[in-house]
């Protein structure tokens, strides 16, 4: 009955990449600016001013964040503003959102109140958003992780 078996869980949820990770986010607090690229292969939490790109698995732009750069992951809301492009799996704009450049989705979802000055571009399924750089570290750390389970 209460077994933790695939065949319990309702087939919309397999192999969907919004689930959280195992790793807690990274967070950028509203007091710090970092002038350079963000690269992580789990979650990036940002509440402060970025000056560069930010590419990871799963991206939170908080209502206080400041964005002068792109954007790139499989998971992304934005609540702040951004002004460059943003390229995602799925990517929620909430009404908070200010959003200055192209957005290319695969799943787009628009509160009512988001403001956003750009192209919104449906991606065919076969593109890869995340680099392969960052794939290949998430599959070394799942693999440390098996080795050190052994």
């Amino acid at each position: 009955m209460f077994s933790k078996s695939s065949k319990n869980i309702p087939s919309e949820t397999k192999g969907d990449t919004r689930l959280k990770s195992d790793h807690p986010p990274s967070i950028i607090a509203a007091d710090m600016r970092i002038n350079g690229d963000l690269i992580c292969s789990g979650a990036i939490h940002v509440d402060g001013r970025i000056e560069g790109d930010i590419q990871s698995h799963e991206v939170v732009i908080g209502e206080s964040a400041t964005i002068h750069g792109n954007i790139q992951g499989d998971n992304i809301r934005i609540c702040g503003s951004v002004e460059g492009q943003i390229k995602g799996d799925f990517i929620c704009l909430t009404k908070t959102a200010r959003v200055r450049g192209d957005v290319l989705h695969k799943s787009l979802a628009i509160e009512q109140g988001a403001f956003i000055e750009g192209m919104c571009k449906r991606l065919d399924g076969k593109s890869h958003i995340v680099s392969p750089e960052i794939k290949a570290h998430l599959a070394l750390d799942t693999q440390e992780r098996a080795l050190a389970l052994g």
